[in-house]
């Protein structure tokens, strides 16, 4: 018989829930055992649900990720899917659309500024901000001229454009070379520039990953919320998960996972919780699912 190229691997396999290796992060992983209906999961999708590959537009989800979270979404207040791509692509890409038991999950796309549910399976897009499109048209000059041209690649994302650098004979020198006048272009029409992992994104203020979820758990009136993420633009959604913490009263426990280290050292060191990248993640999904 043939073995199938999706199963999961022994360490993807549900089994002993990790524990978090800090106070926080404990306190937060008993308030979502204890509670599961107030908590909201959220996870952003490249690196976390989805392994990283040279072309983005090759990216899906890990195997066992959509069965995950089928067994974990009916538990839980809410999952949220946070991440910097058009809210349909994530869609697309995670095979979240039409899915039986996903009926908690949305996708926050375009860092909250867009929103699909599985509800309605529709998505809320906003108009897109005018300098989009004035970089859009000198960005492949600008690449040109800094002769970053070979090797580099854009991504249409909409509501914004990400230059990837991956591909490049030197990926960090590219990356490196890059950043200053990627920096300018965005700066000149009224866009900021967000590093991630090889990649420069350019897109307007005002939209993160923290802005989202913080909006998004007050939303949802939740008690507690895990937050997992694997590069820099998963680090306000730390800081907002940090601030919960010492709203009000009591504060809201919130768990930080971070979905691999090698790359992302800024991650892993304010994490409550570290795990092996996507497998990974799918595999604490599940346990999770199995604990509550």
């Amino acid at each position: 018989m043939g073995s199938n190229p999706h199963a999961p691997t022994p360490s993807e396999t549900p089994s002993e829930l990790p524990a978090p290796t800090t106070p926080p992060g404990r306190e937060a992983l008993a308030a979502i055992l204890a509670r599961p209906d107030r908590a909201v999961i959220a996870l952003d999708f490249d690196g976390t649900l989805a392994d990283i590959v040279p072309d983005p537009e090759q990216a899906r989800a890990h195997p066992g990720a959509v069965d995950a979270l089928v067994a974990l979404a009916p538990k839980v207040a809410s999952i949220a899917v946070i991440t910097g791509r058009p809210a349909g692509v994530a869609v697309r890409h995670g095979g979240f659309d039409g899915v039986r038991g996903l009926d908690h999950l949305v996708v926050l796309g375009h860092y909250g500024t867009e929103r699909w549910d599985a509800v309605s399976g529709t998505v809320r897009t906003p108009a897109p901000h005018p300098g989009v499109a004035a970089v859009r048209a000198e960005l492949p000059g600008v690449l040109d001229r800094f002769g970053a041209w070979h090797g580099t690649w854009i991504e249409e994302k909409g509501q914004a454009l990400a230059v990837h650098t991956r591909r490049a004979a030197d990926p960090q020198a590219a990356f490196d070379a890059l950043r200053e006048p990627l920096g300018e272009l965005a700066a000149r029409h009224g866009l900021i520039v967000e590093p991630g992992r090889l990649v420069l994104e350019l897109r307007p203020p005002g939209m993160d990953k923290g802005v989202a979820l913080a909006q998004y758990v007050r939303e949802t009136d939740a008690e507690s919320v895990l937050y997992a993420g694997d590069d820099l633009g998963d680090l306000a959604a730390y800081a907002a998960v940090e601030k919960l913490r010492t709203e009000g009263p009591d504060g809201i426990p919130g768990l930080l996972v971070c979905s691999g280290s090698a790359e992302v050292p800024e991650l892993a060191e304010r994490a409550d919780l570290l795990l092996n990248g996507p497998g990974a993640v799918v595999g604490f999904l599940a346990a999770l699912a199995e604990r509550i």
